[in-house]
């Protein structure tokens, strides 16, 4: 059941062929509501023929089509002057396309279309696409409002996260002019928007057939809208959580989350949030005081490089994770935000079963962020000998004095005769680090047991070292799921489904995530 029946997805087709472009439709209108067919990708020695034969596309789509030939300057894949476009529209375009997605700029001089009577208005989405950021959406509304296009759709490159309040006030300035509108922030900060947009009012989101083939910055794919966002289950009232880092798209929270509300029938939806600066994103659109947008938010995951300066922002941080000196966890309590540290009890309650209690046992946490501090918080409450290893000496220094242990520099430690070894550091991560390490085998040679926070991919450089180097090994992701079912449970107040959790993280972990 639908949550809303204005949800709609709209898948565009992008190919160089005629013969693709029909496998691609097929393949799409098994989870589109709307095809996009995008003729201005077709090979330029197909697109004659396409005027000729480009009809059946339309004709033999099993969903509502909207045909769109799109200018380069518009996000197109090829030059289009302005005299060829025109033509295009009045003269040589397919007639069986359900829409017609006409730039602002042709859009504008109605007079053109209207003679002869070659456009029907109520079939037309007046389209403006901006890659250089917002720009100045006011002019561009109010020029959009002069046409007696039926659907208005402004997309822009969002530089910040904050950019998306400018789309979703440009849906409520629409819905007030009694207009249908599509508003979409492009790029990964905005992926918000293609997710919430249809909950406020957006006539439909775009997603793509495949990972492989966004049309648009930030595009995810349909399936990822219908099954991993439950985006037909979406309503205003729907609670929004979300992991606030840079970056975070490499990250299977989202996975995990949105899997337990599913599970335990909670109306929420969990979403990545690419968040530079951190006090902007909270002060803008978290506190409950301050926020320029009405949305039912109720908590974040913070993750680097934001878990310390998130604190200057919260009106009450738990003891815990004042004294780590990192918060991973956001609550909205009434109008105000409370700070958590989840991951130290993560950490600690996975490493006792495999070397027993902690007392006396020799530790070396690797890194001197808020992961680092949370492990080497957590490790001396159960009073273990610790050592602080990092590439910074000072950082490695302020971090051990702080919690009664002592610090080596990172490039001369070796680590034999120690009970645990803990990278915490980024290093490994799924991305342009995934090849790095913090630590060799030679480095790892005689310690007993190596823990990687680093959860994606599944088995880090730092894990096959220590492998190789004879370590008994825990990798992230027991780490990610046990600290995420107490998110949970913070911001529900129920149970954690830790069994459903850790399956879909699991599963995450299978694919291109």
């Amino acid at each position: 059941m639908k949550a809303s029946d204005s949800v709609r997805i709209c898948v565009p087709i992008c190919e160089e062929s005629l013969d693709d472009a029909r496998r691609a439709i097929a393949a799409a209108a098994e989870i589109a509501d709307f095809i996009e067919v995008r003729l201005d990708c077709l090979d330029p020695l197909q697109l004659g023929a396409s005027f000729e034969y480009g009809e059946q596309l339309f004709d033999q789509s099993p969903r509502p089509t909207i045909l769109t030939f799109r200018p380069a300057e518009q996000g197109g894949h090829r030059k289009i002057d302005n005299k060829s476009r025109l033509r295009f529209w009045l003269l040589n375009r397919p007639t069986s396309a359900e829409f017609l997605d006409i730039e602002l700029d042709l859009a504008i001089d109605a007079p053109v279309f209207d003679y002869g009577k070659k456009v029907d208005w109520t079939r037309v989405i007046c389209s403006h696409h901006n890659f250089a950021g917002p720009g100045d959406l006011d002019r561009v509304l109010n020029r959009m409002t002069q046409t007696r296009s039926r659907i208005l759709k402004i997309a822009f490159q969002a530089e910040d996260i904050t950019d998306c309040i400018a789309a979703f006030h440009l849906l409520e300035r629409a819905r007030s002019k009694n207009r249908e509108m599509i508003a979409i922030a492009m790029g990964t900060a905005g992926i918000m928007t293609r997710v919430l947009g249809p909950s406020r009012g957006a006539f439909l989101t775009y997603g793509a057939l495949e990972t492989e083939s966004p049309t648009a910055p930030g595009q995810i794919t349909a399936r990822e809208l219908r099954s991993l966002y439950r985006i037909d289950k979406i309503t205003r009232e729907t609670r929004i959580m979300g992991l606030a880092g840079l970056p975070v798209t490499h990250s299977i929270s989202p996975y995990i989350h949105n899997s337990a509300f599913e599970s335990a029938q909670f109306d929420g939806v969990y979403l990545p949030f690419e968040v530079r600066e951190i006090s902007s994103f909270i002060k803008r659109m978290v506190h409950p005081r301050t926020r320029e947008i009405d949305w039912n938010f109720l908590g974040l995951s913070v993750t680097a490089p934001h878990k310390a300066s998130v604190m200057s922002c919260l009106d009450w941080i738990d003891p815990a994770a004042k004294e780590i000196g990192a918060v991973n966890t956001i609550v909205v309590q009434d109008d105000e935000l409370h700070g958590f540290n989840t991951d130290a009890d993560a950490l600690v309650s996975l490493i006792i079963p495999r070397i027993g209690e902690l007392r006396e046992a020799r530790c070396a946490v690797i890194g001197a962020g808020g992961a680092a501090s949370a492990a080497v918080w957590g490790l001396r409450q159960k009073g273990a000998e610790v050592t602080v290893c990092a590439r910074d000496v000072s950082k490695a220094r302020t971090l051990a004095d702080r919690f009664g242990a002592t610090s080596k520099p990172l490039g001369s430690a070796v680590f034999e005769g120690f009970d645990l070894v803990i990278n915490a550091t980024p290093l490994g991560t799924s991305g342009p680090q995934e090849t790095e390490t913090s630590a060799t085998a030679t480095q790892l040679g005689g310690a007993r047991l190596a823990y990687d926070l680093v959860y994606n991919p599944a088995e880090t450089r730092f894990l096959r070292e220590a492998r190789e180097a004879g370590c008994e090994l825990i990798g992230g992701l027991e780490m990610l799921v046990t600290q995420a079912g107490e998110q949970f449970r913070l911001w529900t107040g129920a149970e954690p489904p830790e069994a459903v959790m850790r399956e879909a993280a699991v599963r995450a972990l299978g694919h291109d995530v």
